[in-house]
């Protein structure tokens, strides 16, 4: 199936590289024309460039989630260049995985609130109205497994368990505009935010019942769905992308443990 976005118009934060870039080039190839934004310029533009070379519609446009008036700018830039809006992508975030909350300074817990819970608040609540008038559409958050289970990471995991009620009260309120929001939550990604965790990655491999990390198209095909016209009917919803670590992970590993054991009795 190919068209799958044709005559839409969708804006995508943090899509300069990783999960971003890779639901940026698949959405324009399934017909969307794509605002690409983020606040590492140089990357962005450079993506935009590849997408419009392949044949496709995509601009670029500096964004930084956590200001409001900068939000308006883009939310209004994709409806007077493209003719709308129909799909808003809120996949910018930060990590900061500190294995301590004793350790966690007061500007870093806010700074990852600022730019992972508050940015797509901002982002939604500018978007809404212009969605709206487009005919309604899509708003896709993208979270992450730190937002469904205990998390190391006090900051992070604070923001993405917030993420998912933003979510669900955003998909009460603007579902009689015919907006859908609903949300995508990675587990292990082959991105930037991972490089040099090598141990965590390591570890992440190893919990995952599919034992191996995913790559970034993985997430971005299901963000694609959900965008789509194909979950028409789709709102409010979480959906783990994460090779079944939330579900069935921590048993996998009491299974293997126990069955290792000489003699084992289950």
């Amino acid at each position: 199936m190919s068209g799958r976005l044709e005559g839409k118009t969708a804006l995508i934060t943090g899509a300069s590289r990783g999960q971003g870039e890779a639901e940026a080039r698949l959405f324009a190839a399934e017909g969307a024309k794509v605002l690409l934004c983020d606040v590492l310029d140089d990357e962005g533009n450079a993506v935009a460039l590849a997408i419009r070379n392949d044949g496709h519609i995509a601009h670029y446009m500096h964004l930084d989630v956590t200001d409001e008036s900068a939000w308006q700018a883009a939310v209004d830039h994709a409806a007077q260049e493209f003719g709308g809006l129909h799909a808003l992508i809120n996949n910018a975030g930060i990590g900061l995985r500190k294995p301590s909350m004793l350790k966690t300074s007061r500007e870093d817990w806010q700074r990852v609130l600022d730019v992972n819970l508050t940015g797509p608040f901002l982002g939604t609540k500018a978007a809404a109205p212009v969605l709206r008038d487009s005919g309604g559409g899509a708003i896709v958050n993208i979270g992450s497994i730190a937002g469904y289970t205990g998390h190391f990471a006090t900051a992070y995991s604070a923001a993405k368990w917030g993420l998912r009620g933003l979510t669900k009260s955003a998909a009460m309120e603007f579902a009689p505009w015919n907006i859908r929001v609903n949300a995508v939550h990675p587990g292990i990604v082959d991105t930037p935010i991972i490089a040099g965790s090598d141990d965590f990655r390591e570890a992440m491999e190893w919990m995952t019942p599919m034992a191996r990390v995913a790559g970034p198209e993985e997430i971005a095909t299901v963000v694609l769905f959900l965008a789509s016209d194909e979950a028409a009917f789709v709102t409010g919803i979480d959906v783990p992308v994460d090779g079944g670590f939330t579900s069935v992970g921590a048993y996998r590993q009491v299974l293997q443990r126990a069955l290792a054991q000489p003699g084992s009795k289950i």
